[in-house]
């Protein structure tokens, strides 16, 4: 495989950056300022820099990043890079942008709806921008440097760098306005997950039986899904057998419940929650479902 390929610049993948930062850059203006939140990271460093001078976060936004660029390059890769600098570009373009066309949802001063709809809009942005492999620069570029210097797991420097910021916060913001934050923090988090990896997972079946062929063959009539029978030796007995293996819609679990129940009621089954899948039957082939009337 030509390796060139891999490093590819996405069309798609950049109007998607775009667009997600665009939701992002919404929330930050017209959410989190509006409604005295506080952010993470570098975004919540350029809010602490208007609260305190009055800097224009489209303007501190590319400053800040401009060093981390300059550490990190080597770090990101070709590919990452140029999606990295797009991103920060972008942002800052869609934080000078909603500044100069506000439009703060009416939220009547509920500090509660405003940290739920900070977490959701900004993670649904962020989320966008991960999934299709950019970055918004900050302390994403930070944490991927400490990883390969140091061995630290990204996880780690961002929640420890996201904590930092949220207590220097605590210089223009009071604590009611920071649980709020903490609050959005949260949703935040989740919106991102379910947004990055997809609403769709699936679950994978491994089914210990001694009938391994009439379930397989039940859950391929009866369900359309394909299985495998994997080889497999017991620690104790060492007694050989053969695994049913199978990956089914959240909505079949109970089906290939039934159909174990009725061939092999003593079947040892362990189901596990597939986060993504790709392939004949969960990706292009994916059974398409209904929305209500459509």
């Amino acid at each position: 495989m030509d390796n060139t390929n891999l490093a590819r610049i996405s069309i798609k993948d950049i109007v998607m950056i775009t667009i997600g930062t665009g939701f992002y850059g919404w929330s930050l203006i017209n959410i989190n300022i509006t409604n005295q939140l506080a952010e993470g990271g570098l975004s919540g460093i350029t809010l602490i820099l208007l609260a305190l001078f009055n800097w224009n976060p489209a303007y501190t936004n590319l400053i800040l990043n401009i060093p981390l660029l300059v550490i990190g390059y080597r770090v990101l890769g070709r590919r990452s890079f140029i999606y990295t600098i797009w991103g920060i570009m972008s942002l800052s373009f869609w934080l000078y942008v909603w500044q100069k066309f506000p439009m703060p949802p009416a939220l009547h001063h509920d500090m509660l709806i405003a940290g739920l709809l900070a977490g959701i809009v900004s993670g649904i942005g962020l989320g966008i921008v991960f999934r299709f492999g950019g970055t918004s620069g900050g302390t994403d570029v930070i944490a991927r440097i400490m990883e390969q210097k140091f061995g630290i797991q990204i996880g780690r420097t961002m929640f420890a760098l996201d904590a930092v910021v949220l207590l220097m916060s605590l210089i223009y913001i009071d604590v009611i306005h920071m649980m709020y934050t903490l609050i959005a923090s949260f949703v935040f988090a989740q919106v991102v997950s379910l947004t990055q990896q997809g609403a769709y997972t699936a679950r994978s079946f491994m089914i210990f039986t001694d009938y391994p062929e009439e379930i397989s063959h039940a859950i391929m009539a009866e369900l359309e899904r394909g299985t495998s029978l994997l080889k497999s030796e017991g620690g104790y007995s060492h007694r050989e057998q053969r695994v049913v293996y199978a990956v089914v819609d959240p909505s079949e679990v109970s089906a290939v419940q039934h159909i174990i129940q009725e061939i092999d009621p003593k079947a040892f089954v362990s189901i596990i929650t597939a986060q993504e899948q790709l392939g004949e039957g969960f990706s292009y082939l994916r059974p398409k479902k209904k929305f209500i009337f459509f």
